[in-house]
C-alpha cells in the first residue's frame, strides 16, 4: 500500500501560520516556549516545509523568534512593547468603531446588545475567563461589522503579540468592572449610529488599557 503523501492534502503554509497565530493568541503556546517543527507538523497535520514557511512568516510578524542553535520559540513581548501595541490598537480600533457605527444593521445591533448583556452577566457572576472571551468576541465583531479587512489583519497580529499582557490585566481585581463600562459605552455609540462618539469611546477604552498596563 503506498505511503500517505502528506504534501497533497496538508494545509498550506498560510493556513498553518494562521493556526499557530491563533494558538498563540489563545495562550496555547506560552512566551519563550519552543516551537518544534516536528511537533507542529503532527499537531496541525502539515508538512515540515509548510511549518517551516509558517514559522518564517510569524517571525517576520514578531510573534516568533529564532534562537541560535535552539530553533524557534514564541517571542515574549515586553511591557513597553505591550503599551506601544495598545497605542496602535487605539488608532485602528477607533477607526473600526466609527466605521461599524456607520454600517451596523438592525440584526447586528441586536447581536451587540446581546453580547453586552452576556458580558454584564459574566462580570456580575465573577466569571473572569468567560468575560475575557466575550471581550475578544466583541472586539472581533466590531472589526467584522466595520468591513475593514486591512485593519482586521493588523489587529489579528497585534492581539496575538499582546495576549499574555491582556490576560494578566483581566485578572487584576476590579479591572473587569472598569472594562465592562467602557465596552458598553462602545456598544451604545455603535448602536446609535454615532461614528465620532463610537471612535472616542473605543479610544477611551484603549487609553484605559494603557494606563492599566503601566500600573500593573
Amino acid at each position: 500500500m503506498p505511503a500517505h503523501d502528506q504534501t497533497t492534502d496538508a494545509p498550506g503554509s498560510r493556513d498553518v501560520a494562521d493556526a499557530i497565530r491563533e494558538a498563540i493568541a489563545r495562550g496555547d503556546f506560552a512566551p519563550n516556549q519552543r516551537l518544534v517543527e516536528a511537533d507542529l507538523s503532527d499537531q496541525f497535520g502539515a508538512s515540515r516545509s509548510g511549518v517551516r514557511a509558517a514559522l518564517f512568516e510569524l517571525t517576520n510578524e514578531g510573534l516568533v523568534e529564532r534562537v541560535q542553535h535552539r530553533g524557534a520559540r514564541v517571542r515574549a513581548v515586553t511591557l513597553d512593547e505591550a503599551i506601544e501595541i495598545s497605542e496602535v490598537r487605539m488608532a485602528v480600533e477607533g477607526l473600526c468603531a466609527a466605521k461599524a457605527a456607520e454600517l451596523v444593521t438592525d440584526g447586528e445591533i441586536a447581536e451587540l446588545r446581546s453580547l453586552g448583556d452576556s458580558m454584564r452577566a459574566a462580570v456580575a457572576q465573577g466569571h473572569v475567563l468567560e468575560y475575557s472571551e466575550l471581550n475578544k468576541t466583541l472586539h472581533q465583531r466590531i472589526v467584522d461589522i466595520s468591513g475593514q479587512a486591512t485593519a482586521a489583519g493588523v489587529l489579528r497580529r497585534l492581539r496575538a503579540q499582546n495576549v499574555r499582557h491582556q490576560f494578566q490585566l483581566a485578572l487584576v481585581p476590579g479591572r473587569p468592572n472598569v472594562s465592562l463600562a467602557e465596552h458598553l459605552a462602545i456598544i451604545d455609540e455603535i448602536c446609535a449610529h454615532a461614528p465620532e462618539a463610537a471612535e472616542r469611546a473605543a479610544r477611551r477604552h484603549l487609553v484605559s488599557v494603557i494606563n492599566a498596563l503601566k500600573a500593573a
